[in-house]
């Protein structure tokens, strides 16, 4: 939980991109098929130990990584579903609720292909973390897009976005269950 909201407000990360596929496709893509394309070795809590992701595709639904031995960590929960041209949603992996960033994407079509317009907002409930939390992302999510897309990343984006992940995720990864020790029998 952050102790103090930042007070001065932070730029949102903007990014778009344009894929060669239908609107349909893409928001599908996105949405149905994020556990295909995610790139969870970077860019989970898991990391190695996450086995998928889901986006439960409604107003009110979850998105979260699954683990290898079952569970679940929210990222956050879907606020528009608005299939194909927009989606909605709370973004807090691995961290509590009341520090969810807002992030919006668009999907518009040019032609035969479609744009995607993502609008990730609202640092400024990060706290003293907002701004390097923020720079991140900003990397992130490139090397996002072009995960979704089928893009190869640029050797620059691997590298900076390698740096950016592993520095997010080591402080978030949620610690993990206590096991109860062994009960004696009578």
């Amino acid at each position: 939980m952050v102790d103090q909201l930042t007070r001065e407000t932070i730029e949102p990360v903007r990014k778009s991109i344009v894929v060669p596929w239908g609107i349909d496709a893409a928001f599908t893509r996105f949405t149905a098929d994020m556990g295909t394309w995610w790139p969870l070795r970077s860019h989970s809590l898991g990391q190695r130990d996450a086995a998928t992701c889901i986006f439960e595709g409604r107003k009110g639904g979850k998105i979260y990584e699954v683990w290898r031995d079952g569970r679940r960590i929210e990222w956050g929960e879907v606020l528009s579903w608005n299939p194909p041209h927009s989606v909605t949603f709370t973004w807090h992996p691995g961290q509590a609720r009341d520090v969810a960033q807002q992030v919006e994407l668009r999907f518009t079509s040019v032609g035969k292909e479609t744009r995607l317009d993502l609008v990730h907002s609202g640092w400024e409930r990060l706290g003293k973390a907002a701004r390097k939390t923020r720079s991140g992302y900003h990397l992130g999510w490139n090397y996002v897009l072009r995960r979704w897309a089928g893009q190869p990343p640029s050797i620059l984006d691997r590298v900076l976005n390698g740096l950016a992940a592993v520095a997010t995720m080591i402080s978030r990864r949620p610690p993990l269950p206590e096991v109860e020790p062994a009960q004696r029998s009578p």
